[in-house]
């Protein structure tokens, strides 16, 4: 389980289902039982862009959502 500090829960799963959720899906069963911080997360995933510049602009992109889904109004 991952734990958040608050805010609202992303809006349920929709259909059809996407070639990345398998990924998710992986990751939900291997570590679905773990508790991680965002400090945490965060260096992973700069690790990861280390790792995969190519990756940059979506990692980015997942960051920030992450990080703005309390706002109530981003219109950007």
């Amino acid at each position: 389980m991952w734990r958040t500090t608050g805010g609202r829960r992303p809006s349920p799963r929709r259909t059809p289902v996407y070639f990345t959720d398998r990924g998710i899906e992986e990751l939900e069963k291997r570590r679905g039982e773990e508790e991680v911080t965002f400090e945490w997360l965060a260096e992973q995933l700069r690790t990861f862009v280390d790792l995969n510049p190519d990756f940059e602009v979506p990692v980015e992109r997942l960051a920030t959502w992450l990080a703005r889904l309390d706002d109530e109004d981003d219109d950007e």
